[in-house]
């Protein structure tokens, strides 16, 4: 069935904006930043088709698939990251511009290839997915990179967290980031990671969600517990009693009675996990479900005083003007978060010694002005990147290759052949 030409003065009509992110997982942070966006192109550019490449692309039509009207959800790019025959990086990157630039090596997903090469703008939106601690991803940049070479399209990057770094990942990096018209990140290390590597034009703004905070993420119940907990049980580097020990002394300390406390879950059931093994201690305490603050708003207000080890949790009860501590439960990733967030006047405090209860905070979150000027940072950003769309000439179609010598699932590239294919994918 042949869909019927939409007949429109919008220069967006018949352009394609293809997003690439972490939705669906679910993880409250990653579907904020996919959520954000996709408000904002319904703005200005409703129009426009839309897809969001995207690991788990059919929990994350559910949670966002409502936001944009012509958006629809793949998972292409990461089932290439995966389909890559090892974990490291230069492989990842080699092996996924290659299945893009020659989709016959790829052959189960011809035709979302196709798709992909054919966008007027590939996005890959803000997040700390990038990094050592999930080398295969760096293909999601690499895949960006090879189908806009194809399309003449347009590849930007934005509010990305890139530390960790994977080792020897900085100059392919900086190859890859040659390709893209924009290249956004949002802390302090990943922009010194860039600009050592020698990437010209770096930008660093705010993490995305930024663009969009505001009281429609919050919850309208006003009975909210005046002590808030949100304490995850994944990606850590101390053992979940010392945590669980942590809350119990600092509720403590805080005068926090358990009729007064609430558990913000930010991915279900990771970050159950801690307050399981302290709710027979706290029996009158709320718990509230990743499903009820997607669909109610986080329960935020001001005059709370929070503990939290999730990044835009802090970020966006300091939005409301809640007060805080940040626990980072991973140094060489949670603290980096966290300290943005800080250097940006969050005016919460951080802790990294979970045997030391923190004092009660005082801070009262970022003042209105800042959060004011952040947004329209994230906002000239926003409209530098959504243009209407003028393509320019596509580059020529290349002439395959042999096909690189195989070993195990037919795609690892080995010996002077292999290394010929590496450096002909990324030039």
């Amino acid at each position: 069935m042949t869909e019927t030409p939409r007949m429109s003065s919008s220069p967006w009509a018949g352009a394609t904006i293809y997003l690439v992110g972490t939705s669906g997982f679910p993880n409250y942070g990653d579907e904020l930043i996919t959520a954000t966006w996709l408000r904002y192109l319904a703005t200005v550019a409703p129009e426009a088709d839309v897809w969001v490449d995207c690991a788990s692309p059919g929990p994350a039509t559910v949670l966002l698939g409502g936001l944009h009207p012509r958006v629809r959800f793949v998972d292409t790019l990461w089932r290439l990251c995966w389909e890559a025959p090892s974990d490291d990086p230069w492989e990842v990157a080699s092996w996924v511009q290659h299945a893009v630039r020659f989709p016959g090596h790829a052959p189960r997903w011809v035709q979302a290839i196709e798709l992909l090469s054919s966008a007027d703008i590939v996005h890959v939106i803000g997040g700390g997915y990038v990094n050592a601690i999930w080398p295969r991803h760096v293909g999601l940049v690499a895949g960006a990179a090879a189908a806009v070479r194809r399309s003449g399209g347009r590849a930007v990057m934005t509010g990305q967290g890139l530390h960790p770094a994977a080792p020897q990942a900085a100059s392919l990096l900086r190859k890859l980031s040659e390709r893209f018209d924009v290249v956004d990140v949002r802390d302090e290390p990943s922009a010194e990671l860039l600009d050592a590597a020698g990437v010209e034009n770096v930008g660093k703004t705010v993490d995305d969600a930024f663009l969009g905070l505001g009281t429609h993420l919050h919850s309208k119940e006003e009975d909210l517990p005046e002590f808030m907990l949100c304490i995850q049980s994944d990606l850590i580097e101390v053992p979940k009693p010392a945590l669980a020990s942590l809350v119990l002394d600092t509720l403590r300390s805080w005068g926090a009675t358990p009729d007064n406390i609430g558990f913000v879950e930010g991915i279900p059931r990771v970050d159950r996990e801690v307050y399981g093994l302290i709710e027979h201690e706290l029996p009158d305490v709320r718990f509230f479900p990743f499903s009820d603050i997607w669909r109610d708003g986080l329960p935020v207000r001001a005059g709370q005083k929070w503990l939290s080890t999730r990044f835009h949790l802090h970020m966006v009860a300091a939005s409301a003007g809640a007060s805080g501590v940040a626990v980072s439960v991973r140094p060489d990733y949670y603290a980096t978060k966290h300290r943005s967030l800080i250097d940006l006047g969050s005016s919460w405090t951080m802790t990294t010694d979970v045997t030391d209860v923190p004092e009660a905070p005082t801070g009262g979150g970022y003042a209105p002005e800042l959060l004011a000027k952040y947004r329209e940072t994230k906002l000239e950003l926003a409209r530098r990147i959504y243009t209407p769309p003028v393509r320019p000439e596509p580059e020529p179609p290349a002439e395959e290759p042999p096909a690189p010598v195989v070993e195990g699932n037919g795609s690892k590239p080995r010996g002077l052949r292999g290394m010929a294919s590496l450096w002909g994918a990324l030039s």
